[in-house]
């Protein structure tokens, strides 16, 4: 985000990017302002406006230290990432503090996340010593056939705001452990708490070259970091629109891993239990402001239980307090930008259009203490229909579109009918449904009773169609393998 006219309310601190193992300002001489989402008076950095030469700088550093750190032990590998994680624990509170100041989730959230990257890589610093090949059986008896795991080279790192710790860790921990260097370049809306990431492998002890930091905007230094012919593969979470703009650009000799949008129902059956449908719906929908690509934005509910449903899916998102993430018991926060907040109106605006009807919130905060901030009113949409824009298109803001529908069939149909297929719930009684719904669902991550947010570290996350290019998964031990290439080796004696 560029200076705007903001009181500047704390010391600022200006912030280098970190290549060839160096803290270095960018060859551009400019500067971009890291700004608090609850509170734009308030900046939380300074840091780097990198240019292309930046990026130049950390592929080739990135390059020169690969052969080296491919060939270092993973024992080393992995004590480099355990005590990077001891170091993000140890300050926990602070990162925490800065999480939230920089991104606008609540301070516990901010505090879980930071703990959560913690886990994951040390988690990867175990798995990544237990990965190996095959052994082949075959008919000559002086031959040994088998596969080998080998690091590729040169990673990109490209990572959005809404989780802008757990995200880069759980890309960069299983990069690293598998011998390949990183060149990471966070979201410009929240690149303080990655660099405590690069801070923390430096303080570790990671070798030069090994991880690279770059700020800048992605219309200055994207492509180069996604069509450099020394970038080997490529690992990003965002938009769709941008995933398939990064697909584009990158060579197809290039290995690419995109996490991308969703648009996730939860199907509320008639003989679940409607209380915690409200309850799931809720957490699911307007937690992070509605801002997780796991999140949910349709409920799918059937005709006989929807007027049940919606009077409590109302009174418990009319209990939700709103504000400052360091609040005691606020549940829903600023979004991350003015960006963010002027798409989700739009959105609102397009439902009213399309003839659905808010019957709930839906309204800007800008009174008394949300005047700085980027806040809004969860909006609850029913008579929605499966062809209006919030049923179809992904808002990634606390808007909850309500569909009616008379049958399991029809309600399987309308959830499928999207271009996305991130992640899915059904809330129901029926093992004999249950079952069926985990096979007919067009989605990668699947639920049953539960908020269609939320993924274990050590179990595989990705999605389905316009989700996720359906590669590589993320997280869990097969998170190792987009970071690796197998060579299957003859040895006759």
């Amino acid at each position: 985000m560029e200076k705007g006219d903001w009181l500047l309310t704390t010391e600022l601190v200006t912030f280098k990017n970190f290549i060839d193992g160096e803290w270095q300002e960018s060859a551009s001489n400019k500067l971009m302002y890291s700004v608090n989402p609850a509170n734009t008076d308030d900046i939380v950095g300074v840091f780097q406006a990198s240019n292309e030469q930046d990026v130049k700088l950390a592929i080739n550093a990135a390059n020169n230290a690969f052969p080296n750190w491919a060939k270092t032990a993973p024992s080393k590998r992995a004590s480099i990432l355990n005590k990077a994680a001891d170091i993000l624990e140890q300050n926990a509170g602070q990162y925490a503090e800065e999480l939230t100041r920089e991104e606008g989730k609540h301070i516990n959230d901010a505090r879980n996340e930071v703990i959560r990257s913690a886990q994951t890589l040390r988690f990867y610093a175990v798995e990544g010593q237990t990965l190996t090949g095959e052994t082949f059986p075959n008919d000559d008896p002086n031959m040994k056939v088998v596969t080998e795991r080998e690091p590729i080279g040169v990673v990109s790192v490209i990572t959005p705001w809404n989780f802008p710790l757990s995200i880069p860790a759980r890309k960069i921990a299983p990069a690293l452990i598998t011998g390949n260097t990183v060149v990471f370049k966070p979201s410009s809306d929240t690149p303080l708490i990655a660099l405590r990431l690069v801070e923390a492998l430096h303080q570790a002890g990671i070798p030069k070259g090994v991880i690279n930091f770059v700020t800048g905007k992605a219309s200055e230094v994207g492509d180069l970091l996604v069509s450099h012919p020394a970038v080997r593969a490529i690992t990003f979470t965002g938009s769709t629109a941008a995933g398939e703009d990064i697909h584009k650009k990158s060579s197809f000799t290039t290995r690419t891993q995109m996490e991308l949008g969703g648009k996730n129902p939860i199907i509320v059956m008639d003989d679940g239990d409607i209380d915690l449908a409200a309850d799931l719906t809720v957490n699911g929908g307007f937690s992070l402001s509605g801002q997780a690509c796991t999140g949910t934005s349709r409920v799918i509910v059937m005709k006989n239980v929807k007027e049940q449903f919606i009077e409590k899916l109302i009174e418990k998102t009319s209990s939700l307090k709103i504000g400052n993430g360091f609040e005691e018991g606020v549940k829903i926060g600023p979004l991350a930008n003015e960006k963010q907040l002027k798409n989700v109106l739009k959105y609102i605006e397009f439902g009213k259009e399309d003839g659905a009807t808010l019957t709930y919130g839906g309204e800007r905060l800008t009174a008394g203490e949300f005047h700085h901030g980027f806040y809004i009113q969860p909006a609850i949409f029913t008579n929605v229909k499966p062809d209006h824009r919030i049923a179809k298109e992904e808002i990634f803001g606390p808007v909850v579109a309500v569909l009616e529908v008379d049958s399991y069939e029809e309600a399987i149909k309308v959830a499928n009918e999207v271009e996305y297929g991130l992640s899915a719930s059904i809330v129901t009684n029926n093992l004999k449904i249950a079952n069926r719904f985990t096979k007919d669902i067009q989605a990668g991550t699947v639920k049953v009773n539960r908020t269609t947010t939320g993924n274990l570290i050590n179990a595989p996350f990705g999605g389905l169609k316009k989700s996720s290019t359906s590669t590589f998964r993320e997280s869990g031990r097969v998170g190792l393998e987009f970071f690796t290439q197998l060579k299957t080796v003859y040895i006759g004696y």
